[in-house]
């Protein structure tokens, strides 16, 4: 981060009381080192979380464990990203043989207890960096109009000629080039091809000749390119 001073709202989901109160202490402590202010609210089970969730919304980050009562946190956090794509979810868990579940909520971590402090301190700084660059908002006019993209939304985008289509919520078509958009992106996007520019994020599989990405597009993927891809998608974890 470059230091600024934000506000965070923080959601801890556990069932045991122990471990509430052990990570709340340290993400205080994490606020007060890095300058932040903080907004923590403790919850005892996914049920209660989500009856809270359905008032109040407005959370940035949620540090969640996996193995709780009546719903587990996987189950929760799928509900949770039907129509929220942009809280920040860490998974807390005792068991490794979870790790496979988180990837279909976009989890940006998992964290095994005893969670120990410099790491949850890592993953708290990469959150919050997440969060930077969601806000983050490209601007076009098209048909005399201001259109909005959140760059974070934006999946893929191809070229046609002189145009450039954006996939994001809605397809865009501008004339521009690939590398004027390029441009404007960060590096969670990649250009896989004279072609193409993926969001590494939004991959599912990458095979030697194409990607899938998770909406079930395939991009075809030019000779010699996969090392590239795999690598950029590596360094991104």
């Amino acid at each position: 981060m470059d230091g600024e001073n934000m506000n965070y709202t923080i959601a801890i989901c556990d069932d045991s009381d122990a471990d509430r109160q052990y990570i709340s202490g340290l993400v205080a402590k994490w606020a007060a080192s890095a300058g932040h202010t903080l907004q923590t609210a403790l919850f005892s089970s996914a049920e209660s979380f989500l009856f809270r969730y359905a008032e109040k919304n407005d959370y940035d980050i949620l540090l969640l464990d996996i193995e709780m009562g009546d719903m587990d946190g996987v189950t929760m956090a799928k509900k949770l990203r039907q129509d929220n794509d942009t809280v920040q979810i860490v998974f807390i868990t005792g068991y490794s043989e979870y790790i496979a579940e988180g990837y279909e909520v976009a989890a940006l971590h998992y964290l095994m207890k005893p969670v120990r402090e410099e790491k949850l301190f890592s993953v708290l700084e990469r959150a919050v960096e997440k969060l930077s660059k969601n806000e983050k908002v490209l601007n076009f006019e098209i048909g005399g109009e201001m259109v909005r993209v959140p760059v974070y939304q934006i999946r893929y985008a191809d070229v046609f000629g002189n145009y450039v289509t954006i996939h994001a919520s809605d397809s865009l078509t501008i004339k521009m080039t690939l590398g004027e958009l390029e441009k404007e992106l960060d590096d969670r996007f990649y250009r896989v091809s004279r072609s193409a520019v993926v969001n590494l994020t939004q991959i599912s599989r990458v095979t030697k000749t194409e990607i899938k990405m998770s909406d079930g597009v395939s991009i075809p993927l030019p000779r010699g390119a996969y090392e590239g891809v795999n690598r950029a998608i590596i360094s991104m974890r």
